[in-house]
């Protein structure tokens, strides 16, 4: 895991270099105070030598600003270089997002992949700055300084050394029990991410049924498991601190009781002291600054791990021979397709289901909820992989299909339309973002929403608010028929796209409906029968697979059909 954390250092290569050399300096900065201290006690007074005194001091004080200079690089161009790092890592992680299948956002929380993508990469940047150049600091500053107890006196410092290989098993042991512990509180953090997440986007549900003591309850249970888990967290590391702390106060004290029972029998002198006991706390500076990240790198690592295991996740792969297709006609045949959800014990979505359609046709699924009919919808522009058959367009195998152009071919106008936040043209022109802003107006048009958003005071610049609040459910579902006007795709599925809208607006959308249809082969999911009553062919589907299927007539025609049976529960008040 190291070394892949690593890697992302080398885009950075010049900057992190620069980190490390001013960090190298500073620790060798530091090393001069304790030894020109012992001169002045032990040569420069004794000799009466004020010059040499004040020489040294201006000394210092030019080591002191170099110091000051030096830390200025580290604080500012150190953080930068984490910034950018983190931002690589944001990128990765995005451009990934983008390619995983749809089954891993069917079983992961928004909030927790949010967690993750901000939480879990600031605190990897913290690291990316903070945990080399300490760890270099302080690893100079250690060697450093027991090199310079050594010149003293060797003994001195094999007593000193005799202190940290405890101090380093210590470490160790804690490193592991604090894994389990940040890890247990970056899965509870994700978890009340997501409860917040829910809670916001359901805000209007929650008001409308009263339900704001219930959002409550539920997010105090979130915020109890997290709180435990990042006391157990804060537990472990608490632990960890004292115990450094402690090692830390018996190395200081160690040293002190060495030096004085050397300096008691002569084997240094005054001056001898003064340095050693500097030099200890020397030693004893980097040691709590080690303490003191060991949070950070803690945190770092664990985030890192979760970043790892996204990135270990298998994207969408195109088949080595998938080819690119330009405009496909839309022939669509379904041979024996087998299908279920990751989960294979919940049972079969679809077994063994075969139809086809011809290019230009429109075909109707009808029937109750569960039987699979938007399942097949989805499966259509490989969304997810089937367990068994084909699927095939024009006579191609949709696998042997790149993934972009399949999908290029394909428009999906749906009942719960997604806006992105962002201006009405934006939204529009998410079915070409090449598109020029006639070729929008146009689809505007098409899709009869341009009179309304020509009322607007900012027209097409207009705001629709976060996932289209500011839009009603018909005005939004206009906005989606002139994304799919601007895509042209050969291929259009209609997923219940009028079902969620009051029976005026669902006319009026009709009409727009039938005209984007024209010309290309739609497949039309509905559970309101008046609505495909034209269609070229009806396909009535159940958990038992395709029961029925033909023209509106035909169907009516058989006796105890389901399709009659359905279309006259819905229409006996007429």
């Amino acid at each position: 895991m190291l070394k892949r954390f690593f890697s992302y250092y080398k885009p950075h290569l010049k900057l992190f270099t620069l980190d490390m050399l001013c960090a190298l300096i500073v620790a060798v900065c530091n090393l001069f105070y304790p030894k020109i201290t012992g001169n002045i006690i032990d040569i420069y007074v004794p000799e009466g030598r004020l010059d040499l005194v004040l020489i040294w001091s201006g000394v210092l004080l030019g080591i002191y600003v170099v110091k000051a200079l030096l830390n200025y690089v580290i604080q500012y161009w150190g953080h930068v270089m984490g910034v950018r790092i983190q931002g690589d890592m944001r990128r990765d992680f995005f451009n990934h997002l983008q390619r995983l299948p749809l089954s891993y956002f069917d079983e992961n929380k928004t909030g927790t992949i949010m967690s993750r993508i901000i939480n879990d990469l600031f605190e990897i940047s913290e690291l990316a700055h903070h945990g080399p150049e300490d760890l270099f600091l302080s690893l100079i500053s250690l060697v450093g300084a027991l090199v310079m107890v050594a010149l003293i006196n060797p003994w001195l410092a094999l007593i000193t050394l005799a202190i940290v290989p405890l101090m380093c098993w210590f470490a160790v042991i804690q490193r592991r029990r604090q894994k389990q512990a940040f890890a247990d509180m970056r899965k509870e953090t994700g978890e009340i991410n997501a409860q917040v997440e829910s809670s916001v986007s359901g805000i209007r549900v929650s008001r409308a049924y009263t339900a704001t003591n219930h959002e409550l309850k539920k997010f105090e249970v979130a915020n109890k498991r997290f709180q435990t888990a990042r006391g157990k967290a804060y537990k472990q590391m608490g632990i960890f601190h004292s115990g450094m702390g402690l090692f830390a106060d018996i190395l200081y004290l160690v040293g002190l009781c060495a030096g004085g029972v050397f300096l008691f029998y002569k084997q240094i002198d005054g001056g001898q002291f003064t340095t050693y006991v500097l030099y200890i706390t020397m030693i004893i500076s980097p040691i709590r600054t080690l303490t003191a990240i060991f949070e950070s790198i803690q945190n770092g690592m664990t985030g890192f791990a979760r970043f790892t295991e996204i990135m270990d996740m298998p994207a969408e792969k195109d088949d080595e021979d998938a080819i690119d297709v330009d405009k496909l006609e839309g022939n669509i045949a379904f041979e024996h397709v087998t299908f279920h959800y990751n989960d294979a014990k919940k049972g079969l979505v679809l077994n063994d289901v075969s139809f086809q359609v011809d290019a230009g046709k429109t075909i109707a699924l009808v029937g109750p909820s569960g039987g699979g009919k938007t399942t097949m919808c989805h499966l259509i522009p490989r969304f997810y992989e089937l367990a068994g058959g084909k699927i095939t367009i024009d006579g191609l195998d949709i696998t042997k299909i790149s993934r972009f152009s399949l999908r290029k071919n394909i428009g999906i106008v749906q009942q719960d339309v997604f806006l992105f936040g962002g201006s009405i043209r934006d939204n529009i022109a998410y079915g070409n973002v090449d598109a020029t802003d006639e070729e929008i107006l146009q689809a505007s048009k098409r899709a009869n929403i341009h009179e309304f958003v020509m009322s607007l005071s900012d027209g097409y610049d207009t705001e629709v608010g976060e996932r289209g609040v500011k839009l009603s459910g018909g005005q939004k579902q206009r906005i989606s028929i002139a994304r799919a006007f601007l895509k042209n795709p050969p291929i259009l599925i209609l997923d219940e796209a009028t079902s969620a809208l009051d029976n005026v607006t669902e006319m009026q959308i009709q009409e727009s409906l039938a005209e984007l249809s024209k010309g290309r082969t739609t497949i039309v999911v509905a559970h309101r029968l008046s609505t495909i009553k034209n269609a070229d062919e009806i396909m009535v589907v159940t958990k038992n697979g395709i029961e029925e299927k033909g023209t509106h007539q035909q169907l009516m025609a058989i006796e105890n059909g389901i399709y009659a049976d359905l279309y006259e529960r819905q229409f006996k008040d007429a």
